[in-house]
């Protein structure tokens, strides 16, 4: 087997880019380094002659790649990503630099599907964006001027995934032995428990604070396995069921309208 067929499973992932300079020279530093799955989130221009032109070559993965509406979209199937982000964040997922978060991509990318995730030019990734991936990746750039142009941070990530698998020894296999888990069942457990939250008045939707939000990390941390998921699921079922037979026998029993006078 090829030892750089992991690759074939990391999709890059770039939300709402303004330039489509930068599009174009995205694929051509993923081409360099063997990666060719490119994810746009709402992209300003796409497609475009400058995103073409700066490609320079690596037109194969501008005609192949995916616009979405949304991260979740962009997500969809995935079992890690990763978002690459400068700013310091609070209630923050583990953070790791570059080389230690392409080593945490990779050994998830022998299992299924990953996402490393990149930010407007502007701006960079949204809390919400951040909070969707389990980990946060810092490129730890000069204090004194570490504003990274977006291409060049794609460059940097994908050299170091290349050579992550270059050193296999070097990076670990999840701990996990069970199967994996996507974007998407994720998504779902954290629905349903945010449903069940709600009607058991544990979580008022009008000021929900953050609670979502540290769920999402909780999450982020325990990398949960399908059997974990099943069992979550169960239980928030079984809960479910049980407030609703407790809100039936709450109900006043009707009055028999046909009473004799």
């Amino acid at each position: 087997m090829n030892p750089l067929q992991p690759l074939d499973n990391v999709r890059v992932v770039l939300s709402h880019t303004s330039h489509p300079g930068n599009i174009g020279a995205a694929a051509r530093a993923m081409k360099t380094m063997g990666l060719g799955s490119l994810y746009l989130i709402n992209p300003k221009f796409f497609p475009d002659r400058e995103a073409e032109r700066r490609a320079a070559g690596a037109w194969d993965i501008l005609n192949k790649t995916r616009v979405c509406a949304d991260l979740e979209e962009a997500l969809s199937g995935t079992v890690f990503a990763a978002a690459v982000t400068a700013r310091r964040r609070d209630l923050s997922h583990e953070v790791f630099d570059a080389r230690q978060g392409a080593m945490k991509l990779i050994s998830h990318a022998i299992q299924g599907q990953v996402a490393v995730v990149f930010g407007t030019e502007m701006s960079g990734l949204t809390a919400e964006e951040v909070s969707k991936c389990q980990i946060v990746v810092h490129i730890p750039a000069d204090p004194d001027y570490s504003s990274l142009n977006l291409a060049s941070a794609v460059q940097v990530m994908v050299y170091e995934l290349r050579m992550s698998l270059l050193e296999p020894s070097a990076f670990p296999l999840p701990a996990s032995a069970g199967a994996a888990v996507t974007f998407d069942d994720i998504e779902l457990v954290l629905r349903h428990l945010e449903r069940v939250a709600v009607d058991c008045g544990f979580l008022d939707p009008a000021e929900p604070k953050r609670l979502m939000q540290r769920l999402r990390r909780l999450f982020a941390r325990a990398r949960l396995e399908r059997e974990e998921v099943n069992i979550l699921r169960g239980i928030l079922s079984a809960c479910e069921k049980q407030m609703q037979k407790q809100m039936r026998s709450s109900r006043p029993a009707s009055s028999d309208s046909a009473d004799s006078a």
